[in-house]
């Protein structure tokens, strides 16, 4: 069964093992060497990780209904952005004749606990997301790929700016991240994701996402 926005909200994937999205997600994350990228497809790899985990960060999220009048607008723009991030990727690599990887297993645990556990997990996504573009827009060989990616990225700057606003935190340092973004190392990424993938730090079950 193709994906599509549909299959894609319901969950109607298999999973990887965590050990297999943080191999996707870590070594090629900014601060990556040359030899990490063979070529623009495991680029598009690594982030449609990213977007898998976005993507189904957001689907949870909006279902939880934490949220109220704008801030539910807000979240469930921002969740239509992830899936359309996911499609057009998951395209992409299909149409290089490459397998899309598909989603990991994910636990978000006390994400949705709270409407401040939301925003704040929210912040951290977006955060992680614009850096991984920035420190990955290097690697991309094809013209019409960094093009595409760079429309990412802004989309990405633009969520966690939205979600810096929302929950309160002050201008600078909180919703403006400094004059210009800066890659996160290679650990810090790791850290903000880890937590969220199903048997990070160990084995990990390829349980299928059911619908």
């Amino acid at each position: 069964m193709g994906l599509t926005r549909r299959t894609l909200v319901k969950g109607a994937a298999l999973s990887i093992p965590a050990a297999t999205a943080l191999n996707l997600l870590g070594t090629r994350f900014a601060g990556a060497q040359a030899s990490d990228f063979a070529n623009d497809v495991e680029v598009l790899q690594y982030a449609l990780t990213l977007e898998h985990l976005e993507a189904e960060f957001y689907r949870q999220a909006n279902a939880a209904g934490l949220l109220s009048g704008k801030e539910a607008d807000y979240l469930q723009r921002i969740g239509a952005d992830e899936e359309a991030h996911v499609v057009a990727i998951w395209t992409t690599v299909e149409q290089l004749g490459a397998v899309p990887v598909p989603p990991p297993g994910v636990d978000f645990g006390q994400a949705f606990a709270s409407r401040e556990s939301l925003l704040d997990s929210a912040f951290t996504f977006e955060n992680v997301g614009v850096s991984a573009y920035l420190g990955a827009a290097g690697f991309i060989s094809d013209p019409a790929i960094l093009q595409a990616a760079a429309g990412i990225f802004g989309v990405e700057a633009r969520h966690a700016a939205i979600l810096g606003s929302i929950s309160g935190r002050q201008a600078e340092g909180g919703v403006y991240m400094g004059a210009t973004e800066t890659p996160l190392p290679r650990a810090d990424v790791l850290a903000a994701v880890q937590p969220f993938l199903t048997g990070a730090g160990g084995a990990a079950d390829e349980a299928a996402v059911t619908s």
